[in-house]
């Protein structure tokens, strides 16, 4: 089975010319004219980029998959095979509705007639990894709508001969392209699978799910629905329906009465409050996976669905990605240099006034157009393209969080053409700034360690006295001994010194009598 991928992803390449664009780059070149000459028939009217998405989806849900992952490191790519990358999206064809049932019935020990007391076996939206099914829940269940994610059937065998041969190409890429190393195809493999893996396990997705509900309980902007979790398995996941237009049908959201540009800029808000209050982010914010609440309790605040993949912060990626935001905007480029460097992304040896000059070259350019106009999402990529130069390890969660970024502006300015999306964030920023360096974060910082100065505090003159009675005097026996022997060697050469002495003396004496 694993030759016959191997040469179905061989014919497909050939068609679309995937050999050409990679054996172009083969350093003698002989491997280019050799299969020019093979194939002296083919001829490409579409630019590589297209035929590369085009390839990807030809080759089924896996690999569009990848070339979605793949899309997102606009760190290694050229920009227009990024670009064309992210237009893909997953045209996969439902499973039927008997193989539903079969995997709810593997599920479960039960038939889906005992699990549900409505189940709508045609899907309501289906992808490369699973399918969405409408339901109710049983009355002694509580008897709410809700959606039913279904794994695809068989799904672990089929990515596990899909990645071996993805690790297998990817090597081949590193001999054959002279940039190869420097793309490191085999480590990108490795973080798609790790990915890919993450999102076969629904219980992992529900936990996200669960946990990005809890950081925005109570808030109006956003509404994140409800983990059923008696009903969830590995490859069952149960959530509340939620109703709302998707937010690419803008026509229909003004026909709503919803304020665009209001959106827009709730959309921000959202994005950073996730990443710097919460370091924990939804990382797959595509039109797909947003929808725009309508009724009149939740009317035009966020949906957001699909949690298989976020990303996850840590306060020093955070104070990172801060610290570059606003020395950008201030145009101190010394600054970005040195968040990097001290971060521990740059080598030590790293001359930050060399840095900062490249920085300055990238990003000084832009400061001549209208801030309106000035992408965010393009200045951290531009930003990590230079940082590459100088041999700055970048941290996936960045790349991931870049190209969310990416994906945030470009919603927010299809919302409203002239979101100015610094002007919009930098009050945030500046307030977080604030509460992380100012006296708010010397207070919370108290009110944090406060409950464990309150359990140590009275338990301190008692360890402090344990702490005393168990240090053992230290043992000057053997130091005294040295001295003594010391002593002893010196006693001994003074009276050889004495008797040689009195002999000298005495032999004068005698030679003076004489």
């Amino acid at each position: 089975m694993r030759l016959f991928r191997l040469a179905k992803i061989l014919s497909i390449a050939s068609r679309y010319g995937l050999d050409e664009m990679i054996l172009e780059h083969e350093p003698s070149g002989r491997l280019a004219a050799l299969s020019r000459a093979l194939h002296f028939w083919r001829r490409f009217d579409t630019p590589p980029a297209v035929r590369l998405r085009q390839a990807l989806e030809s080759l089924g849900p896996i690999f569009v998959k990848f070339g979605q992952v793949l899309s997102t490191r606009r760190d290694l790519l050229r920009t227009d095979i990024a670009d064309e990358l992210a237009r893909l999206q997953d045209r996969v064809p439902p499973f039927s509705p008997e193989l539903a049932l079969t995997q709810i019935e593997k599920a479960y020990g039960r038939p889906a007639s005992a699990v549900f007391a409505e189940f709508d076996s045609t899907p309501i939206a289906s992808a490369s990894i699973a399918q969405v099914h409408f339901a109710r829940l049983r009355p002694e269940d509580g008897g709410q709508e809700v959606a039913v994610k279904i794994l695809r059937p068989d799904m672990h065998g089929v990515i596990a001969n899909d990645l071996a041969l993805l690790e297998t190409l990817a090597g081949l890429l590193e001999k054959v392209w002279s940039d190869g190393k420097r793309l490191k195809p085999r480590e990108v493999v490795g973080e798609f699978a790790k990915y890919l893996y993450d999102e076969l396990d629904l219980m992992r997705e529900a936990a996200n799910c669960s946990q990005l509900r809890r950081n925005f309980s109570g808030s109006r902007l956003l509404q994140v629905p409800e983990v059923y979790w008696d009903q969830c398995t590995t490859t069952v996941m149960v959530m509340e329906r939620m109703r709302g237009i998707p937010i690419s049908q803008t026509e229909a959201l003004i026909a709503a009465g919803i304020d665009l540009p209001a959106l827009s800029r709730a959309g921000v808000e959202i994005f950073f409050t996730q990443v710097f209050r919460d370091g924990f982010f939804h990382a797959d914010m595509h039109p797909g996976n947003i929808f725009i609440a309508t009724d009149p309790d939740h009317h035009g605040s966020y949906i957001a669905l699909d949690f298989g993949i976020v990303g996850t912060l840590t306060d020093n990626d955070k104070n990172y990605l801060a610290q570059n935001f606003l020395a950008f905007f201030q145009r101190d480029y010394k600054r970005v240099a040195m968040a990097h460097i001290e971060a521990g992304w740059a080598p030590p040896e790293t001359r930050a006034d060399e840095f900062e000059a490249a920085i300055r070259a990238v990003c000084e350019p832009i400061f001549d157009r209208p801030l309106h106009e000035i992408s965010f999402g393009r200045v951290l990529l531009r930003l990590f393209q230079t940082s590459r130069r100088f041999n700055v390890e970048i941290q996936p969660q960045l790349v991931m969080l870049q190209k969310t970024l990416l994906n945030i502006e470009g919603l927010g300015r299809q919302l409203d053409p002239n979101l100015d999306l610094w002007k919009t964030a930098k009050p945030f920023l500046e307030r977080w700034m604030s509460e992380q360096l100012g006296s708010r974060a010397f207070h919370r910082g108290v009110q944090q360690e406060a409950p464990y100065w309150a359990r140590i505090l009275p338990q301190l003159p008692r360890l402090v006295h344990q702490a005393l009675a168990q240090t053992k005097a230290p043992d000057l026996a053997p130091l005294l001994a040295d001295l003594a022997r010391t002593q002893r060697q010196h006693r001994r050469l003074l009276g050889v010194i004495a008797v040689l002495l009195t002999a000298i003396l005495l032999g004068q004496l005698l030679m003076n009598n004489l």
